[in-house]
């Protein structure tokens, strides 16, 4: 073989060579141009999956409290009630704590209903000391003291109108200024009946769902917070055009 073709031979050779690994390489880019795109697509489809997730709306918290759409029943028996009687057409529930700012705020509130509905509302009060309230369950011992002599509406008023003095000696000042047994009352005060009914009452709110005051059910139908006249006004019109 002479030398020229054996340069030939070795060009040959040497151009198929390339060729082959031109071709490897351009296969092996292919195959990872492919890949990557095909990851691409699943990525994107996550990230939309994503997307969707994060746009959906989150779920509605838990309501706290009474539904106000329900009718509940509400034990006012033994209660101590201003306004219509028994029999009046709508009754108004309130649970109140003596040293709740709020609950002395709606008094107002309540004394404009009795005076514009008189007899056609039964304004009847519930014991609620809330905890966090130390010195709520005295004040509302005096009140159910003053019960059991027929004064609760103005122990009532005496407390609220001095929530700034909660105190044992006021209370007995407080029964001796409305004309009550003060002996009896200061027994009463320290009872274990008393305490009893305070704790019913208490109970009951739990068992409705009531965690804070002043709360009320008007025929059954709950009302939270120290609302202005209207709000009860509304509800209380309702009730009456169904009776």
């Amino acid at each position: 073989m002479s030398s020229g073709n054996a340069v030939i031979i070795a060009a040959t050779l040497l151009g198929l060579s390339i060729v082959g690994s031109t071709h490897l390489l351009v296969g092996s880019i292919d195959r990872v141009s492919a890949s990557f795109a095909a990851f691409s697509t699943e990525l994107a489809k996550s990230g939309n999956a994503e997307g969707k997730a994060a746009a959906a709306p989150a779920p509605a918290p838990p309501r706290r409290g009474p539904d106000p759409a329900k009718a509940y029943s509400v034990n006012t028996k033994g209660s101590p009630a201003k306004g219509g009687g028994e029999n009046a057409p709508v009754t108004l529930v309130e649970f109140s704590d003596f040293q709740c700012p709020f609950c002395g705020r709606v008094n107002g509130t309540l004394d404009q209903i009795e005076k514009t509905y008189g007899e056609k509302v039964r304004i009847v009060f519930k014991h609620l000391p809330l905890r966090m309230h130390s010195k709520a369950p005295m004040a509302h011992a005096a009140a159910e003291a003053a019960n059991r002599q027929g004064k609760f509406c103005e122990m009532h008023d005496l407390i609220f109108n001095n929530q700034r003095n909660l105190s044992e000696e006021a209370y007995v000042a407080y029964a001796g200024q409305i004309g009550m047994n003060v002996d009896q009352f200061k027994q009463d005060l320290a009872s274990a009946s008393v305490k009893a009914r305070v704790d019913a009452d208490t109970r009951e709110a739990e068992k409705l769902g009531v965690t804070g005051t002043p709360g009320f059910f008007i025929n059954g139908y709950f009302l939270s917070g120290a609302k202005p006249f209207g709000e009860f006004q509304k509800v209380i019109d309702a009730q009456l055009k169904e009776s």
